[in-house]
């Protein structure tokens, strides 16, 4: 079912209540990462919904929101594939009408990392994610681990204002060559996408050094960067943060995860990994 306004997505959330609701919320252009999300939202629920929104408020100056890649019509013929029961794609706006006032910002953690160089990027996140749950009421959202600081976000905004939803954190899913799957890699041309290796590749190196043994962050982060800038990527940042609070550690641990920020050509793209997994 594909629904267009926020009266009826919250006719049918209400009319679904007793039932245990799944949320994927997406900006479309789909790819096999968000399918996952979508094919372990409906193992564990017994009503899955879809958001496919492209949200302005979460690009900032000079960034992509006009040539973001769109295509309702691929992304309706993937999730038709899936048992979705509902298909939320709202008009902007819906979501944000004439006169519109209302922010949502969580301090300290959306002020670092992807924070510094893009400073309203997670108000936006904030905003239309508490939109949106106010809007689909699901029991559980599933979301990729590869946006690893704007899951800590939410959760936080989630615990604050007392909401019900749980976010359900999935684990990055990767092309064959390693390389995170991110709608933004159709941006890549094929020399680029080449280069944009160097961040698996340095995340996978930072993961060997600490099972050598190593622990100092400087060190570690300076072997990283070595291996990006041989494949001309520009650093945003490097940093090193507990799994479980998203506090900068000042030793590597099992519990530290790697996180990065590159710009390959004109294409920034994130990626993260957890040194004491296996």
């Amino acid at each position: 079912m594909l629904i267009k306004t926020i009266s009826e997505m919250n006719e049918f959330a209400l009319s679904n209540k007793d039932e245990s609701i799944g949320f994927v919320p997406t900006m479309g252009s789909l790819h096999s990462g968000h399918l996952s999300l979508v094919e372990k939202s409906n193992k564990e629920n017994q009503i899955a919904i879809v958001s496919i929104f492209v949200n302005p408020t979460q690009f900032g100056v000079n960034e992509d929101f006009s040539t973001y890649p769109r295509d309702i019509r691929k992304d309706l013929d993937l999730l038709s594939d899936y048992k979705v029961d509902a298909v939320f794609c709202p008009e902007y706006e819906d979501i944000y009408p004439k006169d519109y006032k209302t922010f949502v910002e969580v301090h300290d953690y959306s002020k670092k990392y992807c924070g510094v160089t893009r400073p309203d990027h997670f108000r936006g996140v904030a905003t239309v994610v508490c939109k949106l749950l106010n809007i689909v009421k699901p029991t559980f959202m599933y979301m990729g681990e590869k946006d690893f600081q704007q899951i800590f976000i939410l959760e936080k905004m989630i615990l604050d204002l007392n909401m019900s939803t749980k976010i359900i954190r999935c684990p990055i899913v990767r092309e064959s060559d390693g390389l995170a799957m991110s709608s933004r890699n159709i941006y890549l041309d094929i020399s680029e996408r080449q280069k944009a290796l160097c961040l698996y590749q340095s995340l996978l190196l930072a993961k060997k050094l600490f099972n050598e043994g190593e622990i100092e962050i400087e060190h570690a982060k300076n072997k990283m960067a070595e291996l990006i800038e041989k494949s001309n990527g520009i650093i945003d940042y490097i940093a090193f943060v507990n799994n479980n609070t998203f506090n900068e550690v000042k030793r590597l641990t099992k519990d530290t995860r790697a996180l990065l920020a590159v710009k390959i050509g004109r294409t920034r793209l994130i990626d993260n990994m957890l040194l004491g997994e296996k």
